[in-house]
């Protein structure tokens, strides 16, 4: 059995006039303003990651909730140094796994944050391809004439 096609983002519906005119839930309010300081101490590499997403994510980052995940996710990329430190130090298999296993959640949570390009899409964020291939072939053949 298929899964079908996934859901269509709310702001998609929003920009498209709601085509399904079924009624749709209020749209995350996401606090304006800027910069807000991690609420836990962090190092270097989780510092970097911060100030990043707070600069490019402040379009879609809700800072009541997505904030926490952000700052797990910071703290686990201090730790990803810590860890990559250790396995350089003693070549140890198991050091190198639990690095491993610690790059793929980090990389899931960045996911979940939205800082993926097609979980950007998932969320009417990125850009989308507004013409179709049908455009194209029609301009480049009035482009010839």
């Amino acid at each position: 059995m298929t899964a079908g096609r996934p859901a269509r983002p709310l702001e998609q519906k929003v920009a498209l006039g709601n085509p399904g005119k079924r009624a749709l839930p209020k749209p995350i309010e996401f606090a304006q303003g800027g910069y807000i300081q991690p609420f836990r101490p962090l190092e270097f590499a989780g510092t970097q990651l911060w100030e990043s997403a707070m600069k490019t994510g402040g379009n879609w980052i809700a800072r009541n909730s997505d904030t926490h995940l952000l700052l797990m996710t910071c703290e686990q990329l201090d730790r990803r140094e810590e860890l990559r430190a250790l396995a350089i130090e003693t070549h140890e298999w198991r050091i190198y796994k639990q690095l491993l296993e610690l790059e793929r959640t980090v990389s899931g949570n960045l996911s979940l944050l939205g800082f993926t390009p097609s979980d950007r899409t998932k969320l009417g964020l990125a850009e989308v391809k507004t013409r179709s291939k049908l455009d194209e072939l029609i301009e480049r053949k009035n482009n010839r004439t």
